[in-house]
């Protein structure tokens, strides 16, 4: 396979078009054509569907862009190797995670990684679980920081916090008046209050809404949003409650948020937070020293929370 063709059939599979591809890779059109012949000429048979808009891969082409990923992968991990033995504290991790688990997550293992290896730099890619997934599947991506149910044969997972579902309850709320905050409850005993809810097609509101019908209730819903951090800031201003991972609420519980945190009886999560890489993957020492950056981090939270207990 001729690096360049690979290049240019994945260039054009991405945009959807040669004009789209050509404009990306800062070639003629032409130019573009003929490399996408010349592979199609080497393959001996055609790698795209011209028929369609945008173009799409043929059976054939399915094969060859399969091949053409683990050619990237074998070659990026001779790069890494040969890095690595010329010296292994620099490079860059190429880091996947969502916007709002980021802000939960780069404070703690930004200030270690630093300081382990002052030369790494952390390129990240902050974008939904989906994205990120097919970033990861197609090596553009080195690790991925995922809640996520381990499905892919591709993917090797690393737990690092088994996430369960907590209600925040503003002060005001008759629920936070009625129950000391930190008591385990049934979703039932907010039934009479306000919910602030993450919109639907985030995996916390399917959860939610699976535990309100077998609990049979039906709270009033004051305001959905895509943001774990706009709900649980509304909630801290406003008489009202919400439900989200345990993970967003280390900080809280260090802090006078503005509402209480309640653990929820009865609520079935199958999503824990994983670090994900793709099997086969060579990891530079820098990258096994990240890995374990993040599997410290349950015991970074179980120190700070004996801390905060001792004083």
């Amino acid at each position: 396979m001729n690096d360049k063709h690979i290049q240019a059939v994945l260039a054009v599979l991405k945009e959807g078009s040669i004009t789209g591809a050509s404009r990306k890779l800062f070639v003629s059109q032409p130019a573009l054509s003929q490399m996408i012949k010349n592979a199609e000429q080497n393959l001996g048979a055609p790698i795209f569907d011209r028929s369609s808009d945008p173009l799409t891969l043929t059976a054939a082409g399915r094969l060859y862009v399969d091949a053409a990923r683990q050619v990237q992968t074998i070659n990026r991990n001779l790069s890494s190797q040969i890095e690595e033995l010329r010296q292994e504290e620099f490079g860059v991790i190429r880091l996947g995670l969502p916007l709002q688990q980021g802000m939960e997550l780069l404070p703690k293992i930004y200030p270690p990684l630093r300081h382990r290896f002052p030369h790494v730099q952390l390129e990240l890619l902050e974008q939904g679980s989906d994205i990120i997934e097919k970033s990861l599947l197609q090596g553009t991506i080195d690790i991925a920081c995922l809640t996520t149910t381990p499905r892919r044969e591709e993917f090797v997972y690393s737990l690092i916090h088994r996430e369960e579902l907590v209600l925040l309850a503003n002060r005001k709320t008759a629920l936070a008046r009625r129950i000391a905050p930190g008591t385990p409850i049934d979703v039932r005993e907010a039934a009479g209050e306000e919910f602030v809810c993450i919109k639907k097609g985030h995996s916390v509101r399917t959860l939610q809404d699976s535990l309100f019908i077998s609990r049979e209730i039906s709270p009033a819903i004051g305001l959905e949003t895509d943001s774990i951090e706009v709900g649980k800031r509304v909630t801290a201003a406003a008489p009202v409650v919400m439900i989200c991972p345990d993970s967003y609420t280390v900080r809280d519980r260090e802090n006078d948020c503005g509402y209480c945190i309640y653990p929820l009886l009865g609520a079935e999560n199958t999503r824990h937070f994983y670090a994900c890489y793709k099997k086969g993957l060579y990891l530079p020492r820098y990258m096994r020293g990240f890995l374990e950056i993040l599997e410290d981090l349950p015991r970074q939270n179980e120190r700070r929370n004996s801390d905060g207990t001792s004083q």
